[in-house]
C-alpha cells in the first residue's frame, strides 16, 4: 500500500513539473506586451432563471465564443509546445513545416480576442434564446504573460411563445400553410428560439415544394412577434407571408410532358442538335406511357425510363418524386451524368419536365492488380482483367465477364517440410448480369432512389494447394438486391450453389489426412446448394462523429431438399445428387462495427463477430469452405492465419508444422484499434484483438474444440502496433502483433505478460507476427 501511494506521488510530482516546465516554456517565447490567452469565463447573473436554463444558456454561449484558447492536456500545452521549439520552415512543405504548423499549434495571444465583438455575440445569442432584456460586460484578468476574459451576462426573465397565428386570407398557399399548422414546431409555452422558429420556416418549405409551390422559399416567411400584449413572458406570434413574395411562390405548378434525352452530350447541344422545349410534332414518334424519348439511334429500350421517373402526366410537382427521379436513373448505372430542367408555362401553370442523360462508355476492358484476402485468411495478390457492357439488352442490364489469376502465401510460421508446398495458386474466370428490376412471378414495388435489381452468375475455380491438393469449384446463383435506403441493403439468393471436385491430391497430403482425419473434408466432394439472406446497414458515409457498420448473413443449405428426402447422416442414411452427398446446414453470421472520431486525424473502431454454423440432417460437418477460421491478418492478428483454436486445441500437436487449417463452427471475435495520422499518407494504429472458434460436436481428435461452459477461459488475446500507408488507390498495412494469452497453453499459464522477453530472439521468433496485407482489417 505505500509502495503504491508512492508511486502515485512519484507520477503526480513528475506531471506537477512537467505541466510547470512546458507552461514556462511556452510563455517565454511571447515578445514583450504580448499575453498567452487561456481562455474565457462566463458568469450569468440573474436569480430569477432556473438552474437547467442558466447551465444551457452558458454551455451555449460558451460555444460560440472566439477565438478558441490552445488545446491543453491535464494543464499542458504539448502542441503550442511544439510550435514554439520548432524553427521557423524555409518552406511551406516538408518535416519541418508539418511539424510546426500541422502538429504543432500557433500560439493563440490576448490581441487575437475581439472582446467587444464576444460581447455581442453574447447579447445576441441570449436574445435569440428569449432573453430580450439581456445585457453584458467584461473584464481582462492578467498574470504571468497569461491572460483570460471574464464575461458577465445579466439575461433577466425569458420569453416564451404565447398564441400562435398562421397566415388566414382566402389565397391557396395560405389556405396549404394553414393545413400546416397542426405539425408546428411552435409550441405555446415553450421558450422563445430562433433556431425553431427557422426550422418551422424550413418545415413550411419543404412541405409545399410537396404540393407543387416549386418557386416558394423558406425566406418568403418572417414571424413577427409582440411581447407588449401579454403578461408573465409571453409572446403572440405571427407567422406571415413577406409583402414582396414573388407571384410565381405562390401559385401551385402541375406537370404536363416528360421528355427524355437518352444520349445526351454538352458538344452536340453546343452544335444544335438539341433544343429545349420540343413541340409536340418532333416528340410525336417516340411517345411511350406519357414519356417522350428522343433517342433516333435506338440506345435505349424506353421502358426503363418509365420505371425510373415519377412523374406522370397532371401530378402536382413535388420534390420527393422529382429526388426520387434523379436518383433512380443515377443507380441506373449506365449514364455518367444526369441533369434536369423544367419549361415553365406560367399561363396553365404547368411544367414539361426534361432529362438530359449523358450515358458512360457502354463497353470497357479493365486490367487490375489487386491484394486480397480471402475466405481462408491467406493473404496475396490477383490479377483481374473484366470486361463490361453497361447495356448489354438495351434497358440498362450490365454483363460483366472476369478473368482471374492469383497467389496466397501465408506470411510467417514454421517453414513446410517440402519447400513451396501449402502456397496456393488460383485462376478461374465468371460471368454475372445484373438486371436493373426484380424479375420474379410476383410484382415487387419499391419507392427507393435505388433501383432493385436482379443478378445472375456463374463462375470455375481452379485452386491448387502447391504440392497437397488441387480443387475444382463450379458456382452458379440467382437472386435480387435491393436497398431501402442509402443506409439499408438486402441481398436474397434465391438460389446459391457451389460444387467442390477434389484432384490431384499427393501422397504427403493423404498420409497428413490419415494422420488427422478431420482434414479429410477439406478435400471431400462436395454439393452446396440453398438461399442466402444478407442485410447490411451502415452509416460509415455520414460526416458524423459515431458511425456504425452491421452485415447479418443467414445461410440455408438443403433444408428442404434434407427434408423431402427424408436424409440422417447420423443414422447411415445420407442421401447422394448425382453421386454426390448434398450439404445440409444452417449458418449465422453477424458482423457489427463502430467507429468514432476523437479528432480530424484520429479514430477509435471495432469490430464484433459472432457466428454459428449447425449441420444436420445429411450432414455431420459443416463444408469446410462454409466454416469459420481465426488468426491472420484480418483477424487476430497475433495468432497466424488458422493455426487459432478451436477452443483450446493445441495445434502444435500436428507432425507437420505447417499445416494447421482449423476450422469451427462456432466464432466469437472481438476487435479494437486506435488509428493516428502521423504524416500525410502514413497512419499508425495500437490494436487489441480476442476471440476463438469451437465446434458444435464432439471430435475426438481434437479434444477441447467442443463449445462448452469454460469458453471463455478459451478466449485468445493478442494485440500490438501497426503502420498503414494509404496511396489512396492502395493501403499497405503492417501490423506487428503478439500474443497476450493463449487459449491451448495449460489453463493456470495461459497469460503470457509474465514471458515477454523482447531481448530473446527465440522468443521473438516465436511470439512476434508480421502481418503483410492489402487494405484495413475491419
Amino acid at each position: 500500500m505505500k509502495n503504491s501511494l508512492k508511486t502515485y506521488f512519484q507520477i503526480a510530482l513528475f506531471t506537477g513539473i512537467s505541466a510547470g516546465i512546458i507552461s514556462c516554456s511556452n510563455t517565454k517565447f511571447l515578445k514583450e506586451g504580448q499575453f498567452l490567452y487561456t481562455g474565457a469565463k462566463i458568469k450569468i447573473e440573474d436569480s430569477t432563471i432556473s438552474i437547467k436554463d442558466k447551465s444551457e444558456l452558458k454551455d451555449g454561449l460558451e460555444e460560440n465564443l472566439t477565438p478558441k484558447p490552445n488545446s491543453s492536456f491535464l494543464g499542458l500545452r504539448p502542441k503550442l509546445y511544439i510550435y514554439n521549439i520548432t524553427k521557423e520552415p524555409k518552406k511551406q512543405k516538408g518535416f519541418l513545416y508539418w511539424l510546426k504548423y500541422k502538429l504543432g499549434e500557433k500560439p493563440v495571444l490576448l490581441s487575437d480576442v475581439d472582446r467587444e465583438f464576444n460581447k455581442d455575440i453574447i447579447v445576441n445569442y441570449s436574445e435569440n434564446n428569449g432573453y430580450f432584456n439581456a445585457k453584458a460586460n467584461y473584464d481582462t484578468l492578467t498574470k504571468n504573460k497569461k491572460a483570460e476574459v471574464h464575461y458577465t451576462v445579466k439575461p433577466k426573465k425569458r420569453y416564451y411563445f404565447g398564441e400562435i397565428h398562421f397566415p388566414s386570407d382566402s389565397s391557396v398557399l395560405s389556405s396549404e400553410i394553414q393545413q400546416l399548422s397542426g405539425k408546428t414546431f411552435l409550441k405555446t409555452g415553450e421558450p422563445f428560439d430562433l433556431d425553431v422558429i427557422k426550422a418551422e420556416r424550413q418545415r413550411i418549405d419543404n412541405a409545399l415544394k410537396e404540393r407543387g409551390f416549386y418557386y416558394f422559399d423558406d425566406n418568403d416567411l418572417v414571424l413577427q412577434v409582440d411581447s407588449t400584449v401579454s403578461e408573465n413572458q409571453r409572446v403572440e406570434a405571427f407567422l406571415k407571408l413577406k409583402d414582396n413574395t414573388p407571384q410565381l411562390a405562390k401559385e401551385q405548378f402541375t406537370i404536363d410532358k416528360t421528355i427524355v434525352f437518352p444520349d445526351y452530350s454538352i458538344q452536340d447541344k453546343k452544335e444544335g442538335l438539341y433544343h429545349v422545349p420540343m413541340s409536340e410534332d418532333s416528340l410525336q414518334p417516340h411517345h411511350y406511357n406519357d414519356i417522350y424519348v428522343v433517342d433516333p439511334m435506338k440506345k435505349f429500350k424506353p421502358k426503363i425510363f418509365d420505371r425510373a421517373i415519377y412523374f406522370e402526366k397532371g401530378d402536382l410537382y413535388n420534390r420527393s418524386d422529382h429526388n426520387l427521379t434523379l436518383n433512380r436513373l443515377i443507380s441506373l448505372g449506365v449514364f455518367k451524368f444526369v441533369k434536369n430542367e423544367f419549361v415553365l408555362d406560367t399561363i396553365n401553370k404547368k411544367f414539361d419536365a426534361y432529362y438530359l442523360l449523358t450515358p458512360q462508355k457502354l463497353q470497357s476492358l479493365r486490367l487490375e492488380l489487386l491484394g486480397k484476402t480471402n475466405s481462408a485468411n491467406y493473404d496475396g495478390s490477383e490479377l483481374n482483367l473484366n470486361w463490361t457492357h453497361r447495356n448489354f439488352f438495351r434497358g440498362a442490364e450490365q454483363l460483366k465477364l472476369s478473368a482471374f489469376g492469383g497467389f496466397d502465401v501465408q506470411v510467417g510460421g514454421a517453414k513446410p517440410e517440402t519447400k513451396g508446398s501449402g502456397n496456393i495458386f488460383r485462376f478461374g474466370g465468371d460471368a454475372q448480369l445484373s438486371i436493373p428490376r426484380i424479375l420474379a412471378p410476383f410484382r415487387f414495388k419499391t419507392s427507393s432512389a435505388y433501383v432493385p435489381r436482379t443478378n445472375i452468375s456463374l463462375g470455375y475455380e481452379f485452386m491448387s494447394r502447391i504440392k497437397w491438393y488441387t480443387l475444382n469449384t463450379f458456382n452458379t446463383s440467382f437472386g435480387y438486391n435491393w436497398k431501402e435506403n442509402a443506409r439499408k441493403e438486402h441481398e436474397l439468393k434465391v438460389l446459391d450453389v457451389s460444387y467442390v471436385r477434389p484432384s490431384k491430391i499427393t501422397p504427403e497430403y493423404d498420409s497428413i489426412q490419415n494422420a488427422f482425419p478431420y482434414l479429410k473434408h477439406v478435400t471431400e466432394e462436395q454439393l452446396i446448394f440453398g438461399p442466402t439472406y444478407t442485410y447490411t446497414y451502415t452509416t460509415t458515409m455520414l460526416p458524423k462523429k459515431n458511425t456504425l457498420y452491421y452485415r447479418g448473413l443467414l445461410d440455408l443449405a438443403g433444408n428442404v431438399t434434407g427434408l423431402l428426402f427424408g436424409a440422417n447422416a447420423k443414422k447411415g442414411e445420407q442421401k447422394e445428387i448425382f453421386g454426390v452427398p448434398f450439404s445440409q446446414y444452417v449458418k449465422m453470421e453477424n458482423d457489427f462495427r463502430f467507429y468514432h472520431k476523437t479528432s480530424e486525424k484520429t479514430q477509435f473502431a471495432s469490430r464484433l463477430i459472432a457466428g454459428l454454423a449447425y449441420p444436420y440432417g445429411n450432414s455431420l460437418t459443416i463444408p469446410y469452405s462454409r466454416q469459420f477460421f481465426a488468426g491472420g491478418s484480418n483477424s487476430i492478428r497475433a495468432f497466424r492465419a488458422r493455426t487459432l483454436g478451436p477452443g483450446s486445441y493445441d495445434p502444435r500437436s500436428t507432425t507437420n508444422s505447417y499445416v494447421f487449417d482449423q476450422a469451427g463452427d462456432i466464432k466469437l471475435e472481438l476487435n479494437a484499434e486506435y488509428r493516428a495520422n502521423l504524416y500525410k499518407f502514413l497512419n499508425a494504429a495500437v490494436f487489441v484483438d480476442a476471440g476463438n472458434i469451437w465446434l458444435v460436436n464432439e471430435d475426438t481428435d481434437r479434444p477441447g474444440a467442443k463449445f462448452s461452459k469454460d469458453w471463455l477461459s478459451e478466449v485468445a488475446i493478442g494485440g500490438g502496433i501497426g503502420l498503414r500507408m494509404d496511396f489512396s488507390i492502395l493501403i499497405l498495412r503492417l501490423d506487428l502483433a503478439m500474443p497476450f494469452r493463449v487459449p491451448y497453453y495449460d489453463k493456470n499459464d495461459r497469460w503470457m505478460f509474465d514471458k515477454i522477453d523482447f531481448g530473446n530472439k527465440d522468443w521473438r521468433r516465436n511470439n512476434l507476427v508480421l502481418n503483410i496485407a492489402i487494405g484495413y482489417p475491419f
